[in-house]
């Protein structure tokens, strides 16, 4: 009997703030999941990138989104609206990873259908163990829609 090895999950993650991707980029690298963790600097970016467009033509489809609301060129609420509100990549899940603790904010990501909002402790060792739990969660609990 063969055993199958499982799809990478591919990681879309939308973050301008160098330390944050290479915090998160260190604990995917160390995770149980075999995940391909791809990385855009702003919302123009993200938008190309799931379209395909550019520089990004032929790149996978992401299997999930780690979006900060606050990015240059477009922010992340727009990103967040122009994903669900596109039959093609509406269905990608979502979730807001931001430092943002405002309830308008927390409001209005759901109300575009964010997946979760999750915020981003300062400290260092929290920091790693949310983004262990999102992993967790998303990567292993969750079934992830195929494309």
């Amino acid at each position: 009997m063969r055993t199958q090895v499982a799809k990478p999950i591919e990681i879309l993650l939308v973050e301008d703030s160098k330390g944050d991707v290479g915090l998160i980029e260190e604990v995917f690298e160390d995770a149980k999941i075999r995940n391909n963790l791809r990385v855009v600097e702003d919302g123009e970016e993200a938008i190309l990138y799931l379209r395909g467009e550019g520089q990004f033509s032929g790149v996978p489809r992401p299997d999930i989104i780690l979006l900060d609301l606050n990015l240059p060129k477009k922010d992340g609420r727009e990103v967040l609206e122009e994903i669900k509100s596109d039959e093609d990549l509406k269905n990608i899940p979502v979730v807001v990873l931001t430092t943002s603790k405002a309830e308008a904010d927390i409001l209005k990501s759901y109300n575009l259908h964010a997946n979760a909002y999750v915020t981003k402790p300062v400290d260092f060792d929290q920091f790693i163990k949310v983004i262990k739990s999102i992993e967790d969660f998303w990567l292993e609990v969750v079934r992830l829609p195929s494309k």
